[in-house]
């Protein structure tokens, strides 16, 4: 199916449009990390999880309400599965003494309901900061091996504008949580999954960029008096129904998980959302006009 046939859409003349969109956004982004910053899961603070059992038809805010009080701190509440909730909470108190508190909480609250601890999780301080540095390592030795593995294949330009976007992609994506958590009525706590996610979203976007740049590789040798400008322009409108159709169905299989997922993955779900889109975009206007930019530093040079 192409939905663009024959298109001939002037995107790399219009690149500026794209910068102005990317620096908005990375802007906003930027300094929402560095004023309200990132709301952490337990993975990465350390902490206790709860599967509590038997509170299907107790409302997620009534639950938090009742152990905010008793804890001193607002949990994490999630529906889970068909019989319960998932209770997160930030502490570095006795795992038991904190259990009885949280399930005696719920009798006294609840007393119509037959409710009952099913799992527990501890992370302490030091696995959690573990677990943070490991994250980071994946997400920055990701875009390394993706560098080393465009530079094998095609040049160090394409390269360049490949972890470009990727940078792009991820930092935009994580401005967006910090701008939105509390403000959404779901969690965006950044935790491993939300990390999976990321790492779903580099080679998401890799792939479209591959896509493209295999295009370019290919037009260049074929088209040899056009300007590389034009080349490159030529290649994203030869690529523009696979990408779009590609981004669409993708974005249908996400957007179900989203809306009836649960709640344990809705984080999960919407951080790929924002990746589908956001790596559709940057393939074509932010790496794309990437290497046309240094094909041109080059030229320059070169003169």
């Amino acid at each position: 199916m192409r939905l663009f046939e024959n298109a001939d859409y002037a995107l790399i003349p219009n690149r500026h449009i794209g910068y102005v969109i990317s620096g908005t956004l990375l802007t906003i982004g930027v300094i929402s990390l560095l004023v309200k910053g990132l709301a952490l899961g337990i993975d990465f603070r350390g902490g206790m999880e709860f599967v509590v059992g038997n509170t299907t038809d107790i409302n997620t805010v009534e639950i938090r309400s009742a152990l905010t009080e008793t804890l001193e701190d607002e949990p994490e509440v999630k529906r889970f599965g068909d019989t319960g909730h998932l209770i997160r909470i930030s502490t570095t108190k006795d795992i038991t003494t904190m259990e009885n508190r949280l399930l005696s909480t719920l009798q006294q609250q609840f007393p119509d309901h037959d409710v009952g601890i099913e799992k527990t999780d501890v992370v302490g301080p030091r696995f959690a900061e573990d677990l943070k540095r490991g994250a980071i390592y994946a997400v920055l030795g990701a875009l390394l091996v993706i560098f080393l593995y465009i530079m094998v294949r095609f040049e160090w330009r394409y390269s360049l504008g490949a972890v470009a976007a990727l940078v792009h992609d991820v930092t935009i994506t994580l401005g967006l949580f910090s701008v939105l958590a509390g403000l959404v009525p779901f969690s965006l706590q950044i935790d491993q999954s939300i990390i999976a996610a990321f790492l779903t979203i580099v080679g998401y976007s890799l792939n479209d960029t591959v896509v493209v740049f295999d295009r370019v590789r290919e037009y260049v040798n074929l088209f040899k008096t056009e300007p590389f400008d034009e080349v490159v322009n030529r290649s994203i409108n030869a690529t523009l129904s696979r990408t779009v159709v590609t981004s669409v169905t993708t974005l249908i299989v996400v957007s179900i998980l989203f809306f009836f997922g649960g709640e344990v993955l809705r984080g999960f779900s919407f951080a790929l959302i924002i990746g589908v889109i956001i790596g559709t975009y940057s393939s074509v206007f932010v790496a794309s006009p990437t290497i046309v930019e240094l094909n041109r530093r080059l030229e320059k040079s070169a003169a």
